[in-house]
């Protein structure tokens, strides 16, 4: 007969998480300090006898990064597969004891094409029918906006669905007065008792399948309002956007990984890409989130700490309590995992300045969220701290570095900056093509520039625009331009091309007649071939294997509801 151990004390666990906190403070600080010193510093650890050949002491920490989140990764593959197999073995789930779960869907302007596949894929989930609801949050009551509501009556009129029209949300006031108290654009919980949550919260513990078009406030407050209705009356929250067309296994997929362990808050599926011959900024994206999700992210779930879950296919499993801070720590405090197994796919822009417009929404959720991260690193492993100082710096590395390239560096050492993250981009791309069986993998490496030029000047722009909380993308039924995520890219363009051509008046006025500058001229000239050569044999390669699948796109859909 074994001897329980007994319980911590308050006093113990509390001594406990101050000295875990103390730790982590403490490595955070170490890899920051690391980092800015190896930068700073550019301690070399290799060079020719010129110095124009140089590896330093920075890119081999880079280097030995990647390598060790690829490895890590393929470990977590691993992992999952022998999971499937279990699982595999066990038989089918039993529906009698199968937990219940929530499928929640944000909508905000969706194209009528998309949503309606969505539904569809709701529909056809493989989960017990009695175990599982479905809640979509429409982000918008106007007359233009309701038919999403009648499209989701459409799909689902045999399971007797309920839908609602709320003229307010959780936040702003559904009477006149108050609003007009509380002034123009106020956001506050409603003290009073709105007869519209009431409707909503009640129809949502009625009904299976429950549609709700509630007043404008962005898509946190869409996600707000599924999961405060929902409480506590499932075991499971999984989350969707209206652009998603969910595998059938995907919710079983979840499921399993939750029930398998059950100390992992919430778990994370493999989200790809719905339009990758759209053009070819679709294309690169769908590159992009095959590597984003099955390098990164099943690297972070080999240590249980996955730093974002995704709002197109994710699921919680936590009881939601009553406020947001409530509802955000439960996750944050528990192990989070990632598997591949679980699949859906989800539309992306098409054009690059409605890619930019994403791409700035999603730098602000990961500036938020990295404030709130790093308040529960403590209760994670260490690799959650390590990744997430490293990926927070790397940004201001990289725009440092290539400013002071463009003012201060000779031509040389500006094209060798270019060769070495060409050569890391490709040897990243050629791990993803290994690693998931696909050659075309590699044109990954073309994502670079796009990076460089356009993802980089606008995470600064949304870094100074965090505390902004709306779609920032337009809604896809009617595509509207929003120019404001250019003027970041036209002062970053105005300050290189500066650096330039002061960089290049200063060395055409140098003398190139000595032995350092002979040899620089010819590592130029051999440097620019290769380099050149690259992008033409990579560009072959994209116009023959994927420019000639691609079709053009016209300004939005013409779709008929």
């Amino acid at each position: 007969m074994t001897q329980e151990l007994p319980k911590p004390t308050p006093a113990a666990r509390h001594c406990s998480g101050l000295a875990r906190r103390v730790l982590t403070i403490t490595f955070a600080l170490l890899i920051l300090g690391l980092m800015t010193w190896a930068y700073a510093a550019g301690v070399p650890l290799a060079s020719d006898r010129y110095g124009l050949l140089a590896f330093g002491l920075y890119g081999a920490f880079l280097s030995a990064h990647l390598v060790a989140q690829s490895l890590f990764a393929y470990l977590e593959h691993r992992r999952v597969a022998a999971a499937a197999r279990r699982a595999a073995a066990r038989g089918p789930l039993d529906a009698a004891a199968a937990r219940s779960v929530a499928l929640t869907i944000s909508a905000y302007q969706e194209d009528p094409a998309y949503l309606r596949q969505c539904l569809a894929s709701a529909r056809a989930l493989q989960y017990p029918r009695a175990r599982l609801r479905v809640l979509m949050v429409v982000d918008g009551n106007r007359p233009e906006d309701l038919y999403m509501v009648d499209m989701f009556r459409e799909v689902f009129a045999d399971e007797d669905p309920a839908t609602y029209v709320w003229d307010g949300n959780y936040h702003q006031p559904w009477e006149p007065a108050a609003a007009g108290a509380a002034g123009a654009g106020a956001y506050r919980e409603v003290e009073a008792e709105d007869p519209g949550r009431l409707a909503v919260e009640a129809l949502v513990r009625t009904h299976r399948c429950v549609c709700v078009a509630q007043r404008w406030g962005g898509k946190r407050e869409v996600m707000y309002t599924a999961f405060k209705a929902l409480g506590d009356s499932v075991d499971y929250v999984q989350v969707c956007d209206s652009d998603t067309r969910l595998d059938p296994m995907a919710l079983l997929e979840l499921v399993q990984v939750l029930d398998e362990d059950p100390r992992v808050g919430a778990v994370g599926g493999d989200v790809r890409i719905l339009n990758p011959l759209d053009s070819w900024v679709s294309f690169l994206s769908s590159l992009r989130y095959w590597v984003a999700f099955n390098v990164e992210r099943a690297c972070q779930s080999y240590f249980h700490c996955v730093s974002c879950i995704s709002g197109p296919l994710g699921e919680q499993g936590f009881s939601v309590l009553a406020t947001e801070r409530a509802v955000l720590m439960p996750v944050l405090s528990l192990p989070s995992r990632y598997t591949s197994r679980s699949r859906c796919y989800s539309e992306t822009p098409s054009s690059f300045l409605r890619w930019l417009s994403q791409q700035t929404r999603w730098s602000k959720s990961y500036f938020r969220e990295w404030l709130y991260n790093a308040l529960w690193w403590h209760r994670h492993h260490a690799w959650m701290t390590y990744e997430a100082v490293v990926s927070g710096l790397f940004p201001f590395f990289v725009a440092a570095t290539v400013l002071r390239l463009f003012y201060a560096g000779r031509p040389w050492a500006l094209l060798w900056v270019l060769l070495c993250v060409q050569g890391v981009a490709l040897a990243k791309a050629a791990f993803a093509a290994w690693l998931r069986g696909c050659p075309r993998m590699v044109l990954l490496s073309l994502y670079a520039p796009l990076y460089m030029c356009g993802l980089l000047p606008a995470k600064f722009l949304a870094l100074a625009t965090m505390n902004q909380s709306g779609w920032g993308t337009s809604g896809r039924r009617k595509l509207a331009a929003n120019y404001v995520p250019l003027l970041p890219l036209a002062l970053w363009a105005l300050l290189l091309l500066g650096g330039l051509v002061r960089s290049l008046v200063h060395e055409a006025r140098a003398d190139w007649s000595g032995p350092s500058r002979a040899a620089e001229a010819h590592h130029l000239a051999a440097g620019a071939g290769a380099y050149v050569g690259y992008w033409v044999l990579m560009l072959t390669l994209y116009w023959v294997g994927v420019r000639r699948l691609c079709r053009r796109r016209s300004g939005g859909y013409r779709v008929q509801v």
